[in-house]
């Protein structure tokens, strides 16, 4: 009779040594988004550069598209940094804002990324609303705060448009610091409070 244990079966998706984690899974997929662009990265082949089974890739982030959206937050999120561009002086916050988005879109990679079609249009629209604008309607508070955050998003989403993806001389030939400049102003006064009026009064404090 054999008393030997079973030998317990492999986890699928997990090779043996260090368990894969899904940072280099981003990392394997944006060498690859790089290199071969959107269409022709398949996720057997970012599997095989991350070391991992393909179906674990679908596990953390459900298909190619998902992948990609990571890809390009994952570039986002390290490039603006909200916490730290919110976390500074109050009264440079327009400089750092304008800081982010220019260092953001200044790296060539990034800018790559971003020509891959409908998808990076899709990503970019994502985290300007679900995490900037979120971001910053909670950290600007009050009964503006939405209008407030939703102009600066506006202004931020009209430099990247006219600057970068759909560039107008005048302004893509401007340096970062004279673009800073030039938009300080105008985020400076999206973020200040607006002044209460009569009609905001009637309305029970909403925005008129």
């Amino acid at each position: 009779m054999n008393n030997s244990a079973p030998t317990p079966a492999r986890t699928r998706g997990r090779p043996r040594g260090n368990p894969p984690t899904r940072e280099s899974i981003v990392s394997a997929a944006r060498a690859l988004f790089l290199e071969r662009g959107y269409r022709r990265t398949t996720l057997r082949a970012v599997a095989e550069a991350a070391g991992v089974d393909p179906a674990l890739i679908s596990y953390h982030f459900g298909s190619k598209k998902g992948l990609f959206a990571d890809v390009m937050q994952f570039q986002c999120a390290n490039a603006l940094a909200v916490d730290e561009v919110l976390g500074g002086d109050p009264a440079t916050l327009p400089d750092r804002l304008i800081d982010a988005v220019t260092d953001l879109w200044e790296d060539a990679d990034f800018r790559q990324l971003t020509t891959q079609g409908d998808e990076a249009a899709e990503v970019l629209r994502e985290y300007l609303e679900h995490e900037l604008l979120a971001r910053l309607v909670e950290f600007l508070g009050g009964r503006d705060a939405t209008a407030r955050a939703t102009a600066v998003v506006t202004i931020l989403g009209g430099l990247i448009y006219t600057r970068y993806l759909n560039p107008l001389p005048a302004l893509a030939n401007l340096t970062p610091s004279e673009t800073r400049h030039l938009l300080t102003p105008a985020l400076r006064t999206a973020l200040a409070p607006r002044p209460r009026t009569a009609a905001t009064t009637r309305a029970g404090g909403r925005i008129s």
